[in-house]
C-alpha cells in the first residue's frame, strides 16, 4: 500500500512518531510516496527529521501555538487572533494538501494531529482514506479520564481533535496502557510509536537530569534550580531559534538544540528525566525506566501528564524546581507492563492499516461544537 503523511511539526512528538511509523511500513512491504509538515514562523524543522524520514519531504504553512510573553504556556487569545488573521494562508496550504493527495497516488493518508488535514477532508473532501494516529485521539475515548483542569479548555480540545479527525477512517490512539476499542468515535488503542534506536539502548543510571522544553522560557526556573543546586548536573534540550548548538553556562549546566542522537544518548545514561509533558518522549522515559518530572506548557499537555502520572511514569509540577524529581527518584519503580505493551505496538499498528486494504466503512458525519461540550 502507498501511504502520504501529513504530520503537524509543532515539537518532537509527531515528527518521531512519523519516522517510527515510516520504518514500520518499509519493514512490511508498504511505501510512503511523500510527507507533508505543517511549519509556521516560530519553529524550525529539526535536522534530525530530514536526517532520519526516508520519503521526500514537503512543508506547509500551518496554525500553531503561540507561547505566552515569559515564553513557557501557551497564549490561547494570542494564538486564536494570530491564527485567524492568516485563514488564506492556511486556505492556500488545503489547497496544496489536496492536490497532493492526488499528484502522490497514495492510497491511504496518515494523519499526525494536523488540523488543515481534517479541514481539507471537510472542504475538497478527497475519495483517498485516512487514519489519525496520536496520543490524543485518546481524549475522545469514552473512558478516559481527563485532570481537574479548565473546563472550557477542555471542550475545546476535544472539538479541535476532532475536528482533525473529520471524515476519517480511524483513528488509531497511542496510549500508555491497552483499552478496549469505543466504536462510536472510531477510536482504536495501539501502544505508543517508540523508535527501534530507543529500545535497541541499553539504559544506564547516570549522575545528571536530563531535559526537554518546547517553549524556551522555561530555561529560567532551570536555572534558578542551578543557582541554589550547581552541584546537580543538568543536560537541557530545547528548540530555542536564535541559540548556538550547544549554550554552555557552566560546567554542570547546558542547553542543547534537538538533535535526536545526543537527545536518546542523553535519556539512556541519565539518573532522572524532566520534560514539559509531550507524550513521545514520556513514553522513551518510560520505555528506559526513568523516573519522569512534567511540567506541562498548555491544556493537552496537562491531559498527557495527569495520564502518565496515572499509569506511573512520574510526578507533575508547574515549574522546573527538580528537587521532588530528585525525591521521587529514589522510590521509583520501572513499569514492565509498558515495556511489553510497547514491544506489541508493531503488530498492532500494521494490522489496524492493512485492514483500510478491505471495502471502507462508513465515514464520520462532520462534528458541531455542541456534539462536544459535555466531558
Amino acid at each position: 500500500m502507498k501511504f502520504l503523511f501529513i504530520v503537524q511539526g509543532e515539537g518532537r512528538g509527531h515528527l518521531t512518531q512519523a519516522i517510527t511509523l515510516e520504518e514500520m511500513l518499509l519493514r512490511n512491504g508498504h511505501e510512503v510516496v511523500e510527507v507533508l509538515v505543517g511549519e509556521s514562523s516560530s519553529r524550525i524543522l529539526p535536522g534530525f527529521f530530514n536526517r532520519n524520514i526516508q520519503a521526500p519531504v514537503k512543508r506547509f504553512i500551518s496554525p500553531n501555538f503561540l507561547p505566552a510573553a515569559d515564553n513557557k504556556r501557551a497564549n490561547l487569545k494570542k494564538s486564536f487572533i494570530y491564527n485567524l488573521l492568516r485563514i488564506p494562508e492556511y486556505f492556500r496550504s488545503m489547497c496544496y494538501i489536496n492536490q497532493r493527495i492526488k499528484d502522490t497516488g497514495a492510497e491511504v493518508v496518515i494523519n499526525f494531529y494536523e488540523l488543515l488535514t481534517g479541514l481539507t477532508y471537510t472542504l475538497f473532501r478527497p475519495s483517498v482514506p485516512y487514519v489519525c494516529v496520536g496520543h490524543q485521539y485518546l481524549f475522545l475515548h469514552q473512558n478516559f479520564e481527563f485532570p481537574d483542569k479548565n473546563s472550557f479548555q477542555l471542550r475545546m480540545l476535544r472539538f479541535f481533535t476532532k475536528m482533525t479527525a473529520v471524515r476519517s477512517s480511524k483513528k488509531l490512539a497511542l496510549s500508555f496502557n491497552d483499552m478496549e476499542p469505543d466504536r462510536v468515535e472510531q477510536v482504536v488503542v495501539v501502544p505508543p510509536l517508540i523508535r527501534q534506536e530507543v529500545t535497541a539502548i541499553q539504559p544506564e543510571e547516570g549522575n545528571y537530569i536530563h531535559g526537554y522544553m518546547v517553549n524556551s522560557g522555561f530555561a529560567d526556573s532551570v536555572e534558578e534550580f542551578h543557582t541554589i543546586y550547581p552541584e546537580v548536573p543538568l543536560r537541557f534540550f530545547w528548540d530555542k531559534a536564535d541559540a548556538d548548538e550547544v549554550t554552555r553556562i557552566d560546567e554542570t549546566l547546558s542547553f542543547y538544540q534537538i538533535d535526536d542522537v545526543k537527545f536518546l544518548n542523553g535519556m539512556a545514561g541519565c539518573r532522572a528525566y524532566a520534560t514539559t509533558a509531550g507524550f513521545e518522549s514520556i513514553c522513551e522515559a518510560m520505555y528506559l525506566g526513568k523516573p519522569v518530572l512534567m511540567v506541562p506548557a498548555h491544556i493537552e499537555q496537562d491531559c498527557n501528564a495527569h495520564d502518565a502520572m496515572r499509569a506511573g511514569a512520574g510526578i507533575i509540577s508547574d515549574s522546573f524546581d527538580l528537587k521532588p524529581l530528585l525525591r521521587f527518584a529514589g522510590t521509583y519503580s520501572p513499569n514492565r507492563t509498558f515495556v511489553r505493551w510497547v514491544r506489541s505496538g508493531e503488530r498492532r499498528i500494521i494490522l489496524e492499516l492493512e485492514k483500510l486494504a478491505a471495502p471502507q466503512s462508513a465515514i464520520t458525519s462532520i462534528p458541531t461544537f455542541t456534539n462536544y461540550l459535555p466531558i
